[in-house]
């Protein structure tokens, strides 16, 4: 189990160190910082899902999409990243330069990648053409920011994709069961 958890690091330190040394730019650094700012504390994906409580046609995407992202909060920050407690990659991968300002919480999962991916996977399921397409595109823009910006390991990202996934399949699948409940007690 160690060597596979240290084969894990290696991979995510040569990533990291390539991303930064072979795709970094100047001239892009401003676009990732942006992207990666969406994400931050999901308030892009929060806003959003409120917005879309105010039409009846959108209403069940942006309920089930808060609910994904609460589940996956849950998961991430409050049980995972306590339990895991994983560093940094800045603090860890010698050469490494962050683009944002140093993160006050664990790496292991991105919250990024998992608020992003609930309501992507949700806005797939739920909304008509291409809008859950553009979630879908945005979800993968907003977790490849965090490898850009130097502040999560390449398994974070995927173990937040992940979860986000899982959260929001596990709340479309409750929904879908409870929802007949709902409209007939309300008859």
């Amino acid at each position: 189990m160690l060597m596979i958890l240290s084969w894990i690091q290696n991979m995510d330190a040569l990533i990291l160190l390539y991303i930064q040394n072979h795709i970094r730019a100047d001239f892009m650094d401003g676009f990732w910082k942006a992207v990666t700012f969406l994400g931050n504390g999901g308030w892009f994906w929060i806003v959003l899902a409120i917005l879309l409580l105010f039409t009846v046609k959108t209403r069940r995407a942006g309920f089930c999409a808060l609910l994904a992202m609460a589940a996956g909060f849950l998961i991430t920050n409050v049980l995972l990243k306590n339990l895991v407690g994983r560093i940094r990659p800045y603090d860890v991968i010698n050469g490494l330069v962050p683009l944002i300002a140093r993160q006050s919480d664990a790496s292991f999962p991105s919250g990024h990648a998992c608020a992003s991916f609930a309501s992507a996977f949700v806005y797939l399921r739920t909304l008509p053409g291409r809008w859950g397409a553009a979630a879908l595109t945005l979800a993968i823009l907003i977790s490849f920011s965090r490898l850009y910006v130097g502040v999560h390991y390449p398994s974070d990202v995927i173990a937040g994709i992940v979860i986000g996934i899982v959260s929001g399949w596990m709340v479309l699948t409750l929904y879908k069961r409870k929802r007949p409940k709902i409209d007939s007690q309300t008859e």
